[in-house]
């Protein structure tokens, strides 16, 4: 019996300390075999993270860019919706870049469109909102246009209600125009727009170009000094449109001009030029 107790507590003994040595390899073989799976877990997640980033980046450069086209499709609307002038027909072009600053020489935008789609010197520069400027120089497909602000711009206007004329000058101001040789006893209300007249030949008639934002009086000069805003926005231009005189118009312009009129129209046109 004491030989069997021996036996037994021998055998119970070996397990129990064969179980205790196998027991902490197992939970080390257990640990481990978790450990590689979250491993690999974490790693597919990180690259499934990394696609999720690719993916939003993408998807922002394409928001960002259809958001671009919204905003080009407004614009472009709003530009087509100008009608032109009876007698004038119209080209889109794009604004390449400005040139302005100290070193430039005048205050003018680079456009895509040369004498190769109909731009030539003096052709008028619009957009919805109203007058540009006009061509001072073109190339076969590039061109340079003098903005309505500089110094050099000069342009026959009328006002819309009290029908009162005047020359639009620029300032060198993109936010300032002054309204020049307007007498002292004409009648001309703040507020009130300016439209191309049409005399000279160089804008079509009744054009919106500015508004008038004060008005002086001085004792000593027999003019008012009148202030004006242009009505487009010139520091933000990105498409235009050409007009283009049919040869309708042309001929009508070559005409000579008699009497009151052609003194009238002519003294304009040095203006301008």
């Amino acid at each position: 019996m004491r030989s069997g107790a021996v036996d037994r507590f021998a055998a119970n003994t070996g397990l129990e300390f064969t179980g205790a040595v196998l027991k902490p390899g197992k939970w080390v073989v257990h640990n481990a075999t978790n450990l590689w799976d979250e491993y690999i877990y974490l790693q597919g997640v990180q690259q499934a993270n990394v696609r999720l980033l690719r993916q939003v980046e993408d998807l922002s450069f394409k928001l960002a860019d259809a958001r671009e086209n919204v905003a080009e499709l407004k614009r472009l609307r709003a530009l087509i919706s100008l009608s032109p002038p009876p007698t004038w027909s119209r080209v889109a072009a794009r604004v390449l870049s400005y040139r302005i600053g100290v070193q430039a020489e005048l205050d003018s935008i680079i456009l895509d469109k040369g004498y190769l789609d109909g731009a030539s010197k003096n052709t008028p520069v619009v957009t919805h909102e109203g007058v540009v400027g006009r061509i001072v120089k073109a190339g076969p497909t590039t061109s340079s246009a003098l903005l309505l602000t500089d110094l050099n711009s000069r342009i026959a206007v009328i006002s819309s209600s009290n029908r009162t004329r005047g020359l639009l000058v620029g300032s060198g101001n993109r936010d300032e125009l002054q309204l020049k040789y307007v007498p002292i006893n004409a009648q001309l209300a703040e507020g009130e727009l300016l439209v191309t007249s049409g005399l000279a030949g160089a804008y079509p008639k009744g054009l919106p170009i500015a508004k008038i934002v004060s008005i002086t009086h001085s004792d000593i000069s027999l003019f008012k000094t009148v202030m004006a805003v242009p009505l487009a926005s010139l520091s933000n231009l990105e498409e235009i449109l050409l007009l283009q005189a049919t040869p309708a118009t042309m001929e009508i312009e070559a005409k000579p001009l008699s009497g009151e009129t052609a003194s009238s129209e002519n003294a304009e046109q040095n203006a301008t030029n």
